[in-house]
């Protein structure tokens, strides 16, 4: 299997860290996001008509793009999908609810920050944070007295959530004020396979 992907991306974060924590092996294809490659007229026409990484490639010439589609595609028959059709129902309700609530809002956020794009729209940064702030709220009230998301047990749900909300305070959004958060995090990182911080933006995604 092949994965065209960039360093950076918490989404392509997501995938590398299932991979490693199913013991799968596969190839690293970098595409730099900032300098356009995932916006070729052949990676729109063969791999993403989204132009958006991570994108994988389970046998040639077959591509699979989203991120939470590819953690569904590899956890199939594994045991961080549950078999049971409730419990795995709301395993999307969660995945679904991370690209409606905290992907959109801590990751946009931290993608503006970090990358010196913040002050050029200071009222729609006010709005992302204000959204990542319902959705951390959310997540402490469900966690506040559970150990995982889903039937107390480690899914790729947790996965999927993990890597937007732990980078918050990259966002501006400090953790402190949501303890079973916090908690919740630490029980993730002791998952087997975890992998450590991401890599830093590289020097062409900052506005210049």
């Amino acid at each position: 299997m092949r994965l065209h992907d960039c360093l950076p991306s918490a989404n392509g974060y997501k995938v590398r860290t299932l991979f490693a924590q199913l013991g799968l092996a596969y190839e690293l294809v970098p595409v730099d996001i900032f300098a356009g490659e995932s916006h070729t007229a052949d990676f729109h026409a063969n791999k993403n008509p989204d132009g958006r990484i991570p994108v994988l490639e389970p046998e040639p010439g077959r591509f699979l793009a989203e991120s939470n589609a590819i953690l569904l595609f590899l956890a199939e028959g594994t045991r961080l999908l549950p078999e049971d059709r409730f419990a795995r129902a709301q395993v999307h309700q969660w995945m679904f609810f991370e690209q409606n609530g905290v992907e959109p809002n801590l990751g946009t956020a931290r993608y503006w920050r970090l990358s010196g794009r913040e002050p050029q729209q200071p009222e729609a940064f006010r709005q992302r944070i204000a959204g990542g702030v319902r959705a951390l709220e959310t997540l402490e009230r469900h966690l506040r007295t559970r150990t995982f998301l889903v039937e107390e047990r480690y899914t790729v749900a947790d996965l999927c959530l993990y890597a937007y909300v732990h980078l918050a305070p990259e966002a501006g959004v400090e953790l402190t004020p949501y303890p079973g958060v916090l908690a919740w995090l630490e029980r993730v990182r002791q998952q087997p396979g975890f992998q450590g911080t991401l890599p830093p933006y590289p020097a062409n995604a900052h506005v210049r």
